[in-house]
């Protein structure tokens, strides 16, 4: 009898070490996966971010999908202006010479991004199995005149997969799956990322 009170108290400890082990590593393991998913989508909105600002110096307005940004990145040129100071007369400063280049924005995106890749696949969200980041692009009326502005992003749910439960919130107070990760503001004029 005193050998089944013996096991029956080992596997009640085994449970309970098995159980205090489960409450140590899910708030680690949730941290650490993430880190590595958010930093993985704000990498890609960085680059949509410099996509868009190439796409508004071609066309002077933002892309509102991503086949249009994609399309005139690849078939457009960019204009850009270069200001030197005059040669023939280096003491006057206000005497400058204006040159006007004429740049393939496919090649000042891939520049920026670091070489040539599939700018298609910037769309999709990294561990989003097949979603697509959210993209809008507007004017609004800003101190009396016209402003472009642009919105681009997704919800913590579309990339943290199995953590996009709420339940996770008690390891994070400020952590919320229905939270967008974006830049930009359709409200507002500025390109900034909430990251």
């Amino acid at each position: 009898m005193k050998r089944v009170i013996n096991i029956g108290l080992v596997l009640i400890f085994c449970v309970l070490g098995y159980w205090l082990y489960l409450s140590i590593q899910d708030p680690i393991a949730f941290r650490a996966e993430r880190e590595t998913r958010k930093d993985a989508v704000i990498q890609s909105l960085r680059k949509l971010q410099i996509a868009q600002d190439i796409y508004r110096s071609v066309t002077g307005t933002y892309a509102s999908n991503f086949d249009t940004l994609f399309n005139v990145l690849m078939t457009k040129e960019i204009t850009v202006e270069k200001l030197e100071a005059d040669p023939t007369d280096p003491t006057n400063q206000d005497k400058f010479i204006k040159t006007i280049i004429k740049k393939s924005a496919k090649d000042s995106i891939f520049t920026l991004l670091g070489g040539p890749m599939n700018l298609d696949s910037l769309r999709y969200i990294p561990y989003g199995e097949g979603k697509i980041f959210e993209i809008a692009a507007d004017t609004i009326r800003q101190q009396n005149s016209l402003v472009n502005v642009v919105q681009v992003g997704t919800k913590y749910k579309d990339f943290m997969g199995t953590f996009a439960d709420p339940r996770y919130k008690k390891y994070d107070a400020l952590y919320d799956p229905e939270k967008m990760i974006k830049f930009g503001d359709l409200n507002s004029a500025n390109t900034n990322g909430n990251w």
